[in-house]
């Protein structure tokens, strides 16, 4: 700890159990609800892969208790804009989706909000909020969401804040309209029904406790959960974070409408344990859908998820927020774009706030941050069927993270905070046949702790005709490696491979036209490595090699590993001449070649 003062926040000895208790009911309460969505939701996105979030907030408006991986800390500051506290009454249930309207505390339109205040006798004490990501709700496709789409106003029906629910009476006229607006009204009222149930059943929760142990008590553990975050994540700053000045630069493949490729620019400073993160450099907004409207709190959460990861009791709440003072963008910019930019794949430009923190942190700290990790892969199939009509599959693939600086990156995750379907579910609900699913070899980059591997998926189309759209970066500019690890390998989409007429699509697409019985190959990216590939344990390459993570070849050219002819042992005197010969060069980061935020820049002038 240096020098620097950070006053903690302390409960009393006398109130400290009574504390524990309330935060540990506030936990339950939140699980409650997630329970709920997770039961009773209609649609996959939400009922399979679990791309809802839950919550409690006090009563201005600051994260308690959370679903884990937050996107953004603040939720109400619009809802309280429109509908002032002494407007609200008790049942009242608030309703949003416009990223715009909300500056970023929701960031595409397919995740609608739900907000509904608690009171404790007159005063307006707690919310508790939910928010799904839908099936489908307008827009130019089904689905909503589409690489091709040019405005905000292709991708669905836009809700600024509306009360849905007044005290306990939902405005039907309002509920129509918007299940109206959707291809598949009956799974869109059933995925609202559960959300606002979910709402309801915070509430209640919520209400409970109060009346244990008293509407002051709460508040005064709000405060103190808050603080404690504050408190960590403050202590990890000055700890691990040294006065100075470091800048990344990270980038997108492209904005799927055009061929350019965009980057996130972030500057990071850091004096007397007050960090800015400035991200004004970042280039003008896209003409396809990567655009994001960045709420202040998502780099802050990110940064501290980082620095508190060693500690399995710190709540990613608004503390987080609290600790980092100054958040930077430009209006205009991809970060900070002006309406109506399409918004739908925004989570290409969020992951890439996320590596350039870690590029950042790498500076800062002697390479100990985390490489580079892909960004998840998506892919849209349209059709009709004879018995079910409308068709639609959605489906997230995994990926490989990036490789941290104590252990191997994750291998095929889709989204740590989410699920990927089961295979049964998939094939018995979108027409399709999964016919292999395996490791993407040599995907993740190599490294002391190797990235995480991406996937291979095989999927055969059942229906008379279909239209694909693709979704997948990280191609042109794969997963990066820090610390003298590796990038990882990009991905590819192929139509009918293994056959005589294979077609490769474009990673980020729309509107590919599939007939009965075409397959469609998905590989996905891996994440980068950490630390130099020489000085990864010879027996974690062969069992890599011997699980189908990394080729025979790939052990010898990338680890210097040398196998007998079995693949099942490891020549030892020759893996020995082989890494004692190696020229062992490296610089902090590596993506194709090696390279810095300044050559970056000269790349940028170049195009």
């Amino acid at each position: 700890m240096t020098n620097r003062s950070i006053k903690a926040f302390r409960v009393s000895a006398k109130d400290q159990i009574r504390f524990e208790l309330i935060k540990g009911a506030l936990t339950g309460a939140r699980r409650e609800m997630e329970a709920l969505i997770t039961r009773t939701s209609m649609s996959p996105f939400i009922r399979e892969k679990k791309d809802f979030f839950t919550a409690i907030l006090s009563r201005d408006g600051e994260l308690v208790v959370s679903t884990s991986l937050t996107l953004a800390g603040n939720l109400l500051d619009s809802v309280l804009e429109t509908y002032p506290i002494e407007t609200m009454l008790d049942g009242d249930i608030y309703w949003y989706n416009d990223p715009y309207y909300t500056k970023g505390a929701v960031s595409h339109l397919p995740d609608m909000v739900f907000i509904m205040p608690v009171f404790s006798s007159d005063r307006l004490t707690a919310f508790v909020e939910c928010w799904g990501h839908l099936w489908d709700i307008g827009g130019s496709v089904p689905g909503s969401i589409s690489p091709s789409a040019t405005s905000v106003f292709q991708e669905g029906i836009m809700i600024p804040p509306v009360r849905i629910v007044r005290n306990g009476v939902r405005n039907e006229e309002v509920f129509r309209i918007f299940t109206q607006n959707s291809r598949f009204p009956d799974l869109l009222e059933g995925d609202l029904n559960s959300i606002m149930a979910a709402c309801e059943l915070g509430k209640q929760r919520v209400e409970s406790i109060i009346s244990k142990y008293g509407g002051s008590s709460l508040e005064h553990a709000f405060e103190e959960i808050i603080s404690q975050s504050e408190f960590a994540v403050k202590s990890e700053i000055e700890k691990s974070i040294p006065d100075g000045e470091w800048s990344f630069r990270d980038r997108i493949d492209s904005d799927a409408v055009t061929d350019t490729s965009y980057y996130i620019d972030l500057k990071m400073k850091s004096e007397k344990g007050e960090l800015t993160l400035d991200f004004s450099e970042t280039e003008q907004q896209a003409k396809g859908p990567i655009n994001f409207v960045m709420h202040s709190s998502v780099p802050k959460f990110m940064l501290g998820l980082f620095l508190t990861k060693d500690n399995p009791n710190i709540v990613m709440n608004a503390g987080f927020q609290r600790a980092v003072k100054h958040v930077k963008t430009r209006s205009g910019s991809l970060l900070n774009p002006d309406s109506p930019a399409p918004l739908g794949l925004r989570s290409h430009s969020m992951f890439r706030v996320n590596t350039s923190l870690f590029g950042t942190l790498a500076q800062a700290t002697n390479g100990n941050a985390s490489a580079a990790s892909s960004v998840y892969v998506l892919y849209y199939l349209r059709g009709k069927s004879p018995n079910k009509g409308e068709e639609l599959c959605i489906e997230g693939l995994s990926v490989g993270y990036g490789a941290r600086n104590f252990a191997d990156g994750l291998d095929a995750v889709y989204y740590v905070a989410q699920e990927n379907y089961p295979i049964e579910f998939a094939e018995m609900e979108f027409g399709i046949e999964i016919e292999s699913f395996s490791f993407h070899p040599d995907s993740g980059g190599p490294g002391k702790y190797r990235g995480g591997c991406g996937i291979i998926r095989d999927i055969r189309v059942l229906l008379d005709e279909m239209v694909l759209g693709t979704r997948i970066d990280n191609c042109r500019y794969p997963a990066f490696g820090v610390n003298g690890g590796l990038n990882g390998a990009g991905g590819q989409v192929i139509i009918n491979p293994d056959t005589n007429s294979p077609k490769k699509l474009k990673p980020l697409g729309d509107g590919n036209v599939l007939k009965c019985g075409d397959l469609i190959r998905i590989i996905t990216p891996g994440g980068g490595g950490w630390g130099s590939p020489y000085d990864r344990c010879p027996s974690d390459v062969l069992n890599d090699v011997m699980d189908g993570k990394v080729s025979k070849e790939s052990a010898l050219k990338d680890y210097g590993v040398v196998l007998q002819k079995s693949e099942r042992e490891i020549n030892e005197s020759e893996t020995l001449k082989v890494r004692e010969s190696a020229s062992r060069s490296q610089k902090m980061f590596h993506r194709k070649h090696f390279y810095d935020a300044s050559e970056d820049r000269v790349e940028h002038f170049k195009r």
